[in-house]
């Protein structure tokens, strides 16, 4: 009986994991089958990808492998295989918990810090140094010392450095970057030294939280660092910060973790993968249980690429023009800079964290806003080159630092 309203069926899920004996992994498992899911856990190790004209397939030991969810538990040391696996669960249309790109730009503290502070998500100051001579700058661009020297790429608190000396910073710096990483240099928050607040994000709703507290002289307080984890209240704007950052990295599951400082919550880190020994243990939450819930209420959907999908049509993508870049702009009527009322151009305004979609054409632009477009390239050019140029001109610039920041084919 397929398709009947009201219907009950058996939810295939998978869970990717190499390993089937850790306490996540083994919690997933135990919560899918008391819903009666029938679930696996597969080694992404042993799972083949075969790409063509043909229909794309994920293959386990030769035989395809077909399932509604996938909840993957992805470790660092396999993410470039493991993305390129969730990737083709996504082309197969198969919901999976975390998107592929949701999984690389949170493995990438650069990139998710990047796209943190583009949405106004209170982080750290950090500085990403390329050479040892780098740091002195760095120093005083967060505020000096002490300052926490990392790897761009590590996890669970491994590549993590309190340094208290400029010499030491440089270093460091200079041993990390001779072995191949790329690497930070970050505000150290004293008020928050060895404690911060894990938050797991499910669904974009928080369904538990928890504070970690380093033991001794450590000031890492990752739990697998022998750390301590007590259960908290947690406060609206920690609760807002952590939904907020899991959304915008695009991971319907997230681990979320917050310093305390002064000024707020600041997110340290957002992890794909987080671990649920910890806060089980310290809330008592069943979170394995409110991940399960979460697939098997979304397995009869997938995720798509939006930006992927407005890029298909020959000659059209999406083009965003910032208000702070071009000063002229600001004050002026969305009609005012789309004279052409035959062209649909203006998708959205962003502004302060918020998007403003389909504004009237009486729409009064200010500082800070960002116009973003969709339609014809050579169309939307045409509508903003008189404001953009106008802009360059006053400020005595070369036409040719300007730049549209768009995506298109």
């Amino acid at each position: 009986m397929v398709g009947v309203p009201g219907h009950i069926m058996t939810v295939r899920l998978a869970i990717l994991s190499r390993g089937p004996r850790l306490y996540s992994t083994r919690r997933l498992l135990e919560e899918a089958e008391k819903k009666d899911c029938y679930v696996e856990v597969l080694d992404p190790m042993r799972l083949s990808i075969t790409v063509g004209n043909e229909e794309p397939r994920i293959l386990n030991a030769g035989w395809p492998v077909e399932v509604d969810a996938v909840i993957p538990r992805i470790g660092y040391s396999i993410t470039h295989h493991g993305v390129a696996l969730i990737r083709q669960f996504e082309r197969l249309g198969v919901y999976v918990a975390n998107s592929s790109e949701g999984i690389s730009h949170s493995r990438d503290k650069l990139h998710a810090t990047q796209l943190l502070t583009k949405n106004r998500i209170p982080v750290p100051t950090t500085c990403h140094v390329r050479t040892w001579q780098d740091v002195e700058g760095a120093l005083s661009k967060v505020g000096g010392m002490p300052v926490v020297v990392k790897v761009s790429e590590g996890t669970q608190g491994s590549g993590v450095f309190l340094v208290h000396s400029e010499d030491r910073a440089r270093e460091l710096t200079y041993k990390l970057l001779s072995e191949g990483h790329h690497v930070l240099v970050q505000e150290y928050i004293e008020e928050s030294h060895g404690r911060d607040v894990r938050v797991i994000v499910v669904g974009g709703k928080v369904v538990a939280a928890m504070r970690r507290r380093a033991r001794g002289r450590e000031f890492r307080s990752n739990f697998h660092l022998n750390g301590t984890v007590e259960k908290i209240d947690l406060p609206d704007e920690f609760a807002d910060v952590a939904r907020r950052a899991a959304r915008l990295l695009n991971l319907d599951i997230a681990g979320v973790d917050l310093l305390e400082s002064e000024r707020g919550p600041l997110v340290l880190e957002v992890n794909s993968s987080p671990g649920l020994e910890g806060i089980e243990g310290a809330t008592g939450i069943n979170v394995a249980g409110a991940i399960i819930e979460h697939c098997m209420m979304h397995q009869g959907f997938s995720n798509v690429g939006l930006d992927q999908l407005l890029r298909s049509r020959p000659g059209h993508g999406v083009v965003s023009v910032n208000i702070s870049r071009h000063p002229i702009l600001s004050g002026k009527q969305i009609g005012d800079v789309f004279t052409d009322v035959n062209e649909q151009f203006v998708f959205a305004v962003a502004r302060e964290g918020m998007h403003i979609w389909k504004p009237r054409r009486t729409f009064l632009l200010r500082r800070g806003d960002e116009i973003i477009c969709y339609g014809e390239i050579d169309k939307i050019h045409q509508q903003l080159a008189p404001w953009v140029s106008h802009s360059v001109d006053n400020n005595n610039v070369s036409p040719s630092t300007i730049e549209f920041s768009e995506d298109s084919c």
